[in-house]
């Protein structure tokens, strides 16, 4: 879906612009594909430049509560330094590399309740404006693909996901924010986990996959979160299923207290907490992705998301431009 819309800022007469993607998902640290499209106002203008922003958006804890906001995280500059004639159409081509640490947000073509944007901002004499907005979809790498199928055909389904701010110590992360993709145990481990918190870091060279779960407490403990990460290659050939079973494992045994340090293995022990960015501790963190009335289908298929009353797709999409339009109007 494409918000177009006249470029206020240059007041009426000016150009408007319209950025349309190429159809189909991307994927992290892949390409993004598409064309700017221009037309002309009532004068001639210059075009400084034509650039795409990436915009996200995020949730926050902090002392009062949660809050959310807009999180631009990455800037291309495609185009510019031409002269647009008056009533003149006028296309750009791009082709930009997104961040390895993209969010997804579909598995299986069904949306998970991220929202991504991409935002252009068209610079003409002096003036700017962020013309033009585009859902921005993203799938999957092969190697998270295979960790999320392991952990539907080990019976664990899908809740939901969202992007937080902050960083998590101790790894490579390279964002102002990650993403969490909160899982229902499996009944071999619904006994003793609420719930699993799935995270990807993607680089160049492979993936961190970030684990943690929400440990039950016992009659004389009460439940405390264990987190830990291991690292695997983009294209690794593994049992997934025996090695996420490993994974997990290891979480659960993990008997020493929040935030501790221990030895898995061939998997890298988390070292110090620091998950949310803001002293290294948080309280209850139990939150639902944006519109997501969803269901899982968890076996030998996978984590195959349900889509319950056809609704998810479009509360999504009808997110994107009130929260993104939003976002503008208070930028002024």
């Amino acid at each position: 879906m494409v918000f177009k819309r006249l470029l206020g800022s240059l007041g009426v007469g000016g150009p408007t612009v319209d950025t349309v993607l190429d159809p189909g998902a991307a994927r992290p640290g892949g390409a993004l594909t598409g064309q700017v499209h221009l037309k002309g106002g009532e004068a001639d203008f210059d075009i400084e430049h034509i650039t795409l922003e990436l915009v996200a958006r995020v949730e926050a804890e902090h002392d009062e509560g949660e809050s959310e906001g807009v999180v631009a995280f990455e800037r291309f500059t495609v185009g510019g330094g031409f002269r647009l004639g008056a009533g003149q159409q006028h296309s750009v081509p791009f082709t930009v590399t997104l961040p390895w640490e993209t969010p997804i947000t579909e598995l299986y073509g069904q949306a998970l309740g991220i929202v991504l944007g991409v935002r252009t901002e068209l610079a003409v004499a002096g003036a700017r404006d962020k013309g033009d907005l585009d859902q921005l979809n993203i799938a999957p790498l092969p190697a998270q693909e295979a960790v999320l199928e392991a952990f539907g055909a080990l019976g664990f389904g899908f809740r939901s996901a969202d992007l937080e701010y902050g960083r998590i110590g101790g790894t490579g992360q390279q964002l102002p924010f990650y993403q969490e993709i909160e899982l229902t145990p499996s009944p071999q481990y619904a006994d003793r986990v609420n719930e699993v918190e799935v995270t990807f870091l993607a680089n160049p060279g492979g993936m961190e996959v970030v684990l943690e779960a929400d440990k039950r407490g016992g009659l004389l403990s009460g439940g405390h979160d264990a987190l830990t990460r291991f690292t695997v290659g983009h294209h690794d050939s593994r049992d997934w299923n025996t090695e996420v079973d490993g994974w997990m494992r290891q979480l659960v045994e993990h008997r020493a207290s929040y935030g501790a340090h221990g030895a898995y293995g061939h998997g890298d022990p988390y070292a110090g907490h620091g998950h949310y960015g803001h002293g290294g501790h948080h309280d209850d963190h139990h939150r639902s992705g944006p519109g997501m009335g969803t269901v899982v289908a968890a076996g030998a298929a996978g984590l195959a998301v349900g889509v319950v009353g056809g609704m998810v797709a479009a509360e999504v999409v009808d997110e994107v431009g009130d929260f993104f339009e939003g976002d503008e109007e208070d930028e002024g």
